[in-house]
C-alpha cells in the first residue's frame, strides 16, 4: 500500500523498503516510482534500505500545474528524507531523475554519500531544446498522453525490445499513459529552464557511477562518457541490449553494475 507524506505543501506517494544504508532512486519522465521495482527487490535483498517516491505531478503525488523546476523536485526529495529522518543517502536518478540528482548535488552535497547517474546528461538546455520542451508541454495539455506514448515508447525502450519484452513494454506504456498531463507539462517546462551541470560534476567528491543503455536514443553513450570524464574517479557501465531504460530492459545487468558500485 502506498505511503504518503505531506511535505512542501504537497502529498508525496512513496515506498520505503528494507533495512540498511539508504538508497534513494529518482524516476524519470513520464514515469513513476514503479519503474524501480527490479532494483528495489535486488537492493533490499542485499541489505539496503530503498526509498522511491513519485515526483510532484506524477504517480500518486500532488499535481501542481504550471512550471515545476528541478530545484523544486530536488527540494521535495530531501524534504521527504527529512520527514523520514534520513540524513545521508546514495542517490540514483534516471533521465530527468538524473538531472534532479545533479540538482540535489548542487543543493545538498553534504548529504550525498554516493551518486548514480543513469541515462541522463549534464548539459544545459539549448534554445531549440527549450522551444521543443515547451511545445511538447503544450501538446500534452491539449491532447493528453496517448499520442505521445505511442510515438515515444519505441524510443523510451530500444525499439527491438518493445516486441521482445511485452511485459516490460506494457509496464512502460501504462506508466506513461497514467501520468497526469498537467504534471508532465509542468516538469517539461521546468527542465527547459535548467542549468548546466558540467562544472558541478568536476567537484564530485563521493563515489559515482554513470550508467547508460548501449542503444539509448535520448541520452546516447557519448553523454554518459562525458559525465564519466567530468566526475573524478567515476565508474562507467554501458548496458548492452537496452535503450533509455536499461534498469527495466536489462535489470540483471543494471543491478550487477549497481551492486559492483555499492560494494566497492
Amino acid at each position: 500500500m502506498t505511503r504518503t507524506a505531506q511535505v512542501n505543501g504537497i502529498s508525496i506517494g512513496f515506498d520505503d523498503a528494507g533495512i540498511g544504508p539508504a538508497c534513494v532512486l529518482v524516476h524519470g519522465h513520464p514515469f513513476d516510482r514503479s519503474m524501480w521495482w527490479p532494483q528495489v527487490t535486488s537492493l533490499t535483498a542485499a541489505g539496503y534500505r530503498v526509498i522511491t517516491a513519485d515526483l510532484r505531478g506524477y504517480g500518486r503525488s500532488t499535481v501542481v500545474p504550471g512550471l515545476t523546476t528541478l530545484e523544486t523536485l530536488a527540494r521535495d526529495t530531501f524534504a521527504l528524507l527529512d520527514h523520514l529522518d534520513v540524513d545521508e543517502v546514495v542517490l540514483a536518478g534516471l533521465s530527468m531523475g538524473g538531472q534532479i540528482a545533479m540538482e540535489c548535488l548542487r543543493l545538498f552535497p553534504e548529504r550525498i554519500a554516493g551518486l548514480v547517474l543513469a541515462d541522463t546528461f549534464a548539459q544545459g538546455e539549448t534554445p531549440q531544446g527549450r522551444t521543443d520542451r515547451n511545445r511538447v508541454a503544450d501538446r500534452l495539455l491539449a491532447e493528453g498522453m496517448a499520442g505521445y506514448t505511442t510515438e515515444n515508447l519505441p524510443k523510451m525502450m530500444a525499439a527491438y525490445n518493445v516486441a521482445a519484452m511485452p511485459d516490460v513494454a506494457g509496464h512502460v506504456r501504462t506508466m506513461m499513459l497514467n501520468t497526469p498531463p498537467e504534471g508532465a507539462a509542468a516538469a517539461l517546462r521546468g527542465r527547459a529552464e535548467r542549468r548546466d551541470y558540467r562544472e558541478l560534476l568536476t567537484t564530485v567528491a563521493v563515489p559515482a557511477l554513470v550508467v547508460v543503455g548501449r542503444d539509448d536514443q535520448f541520452t546516447p553513450v557519448a553523454d554518459a562518457e562525458l559525465m564519466h570524464r567530468l566526475i573524478p574517479g567515476s565508474m562507467l557501465s554501458v548496458i548492452d541490449g537496452a535503450g533509455h531504460l536499461p534498469n527495466l530492459e536489462q535489470p540483471a545487468a543494471f543491478n550487477a553494475a549497481l551492486h559492483a558500485f555499492l560494494d566497492q
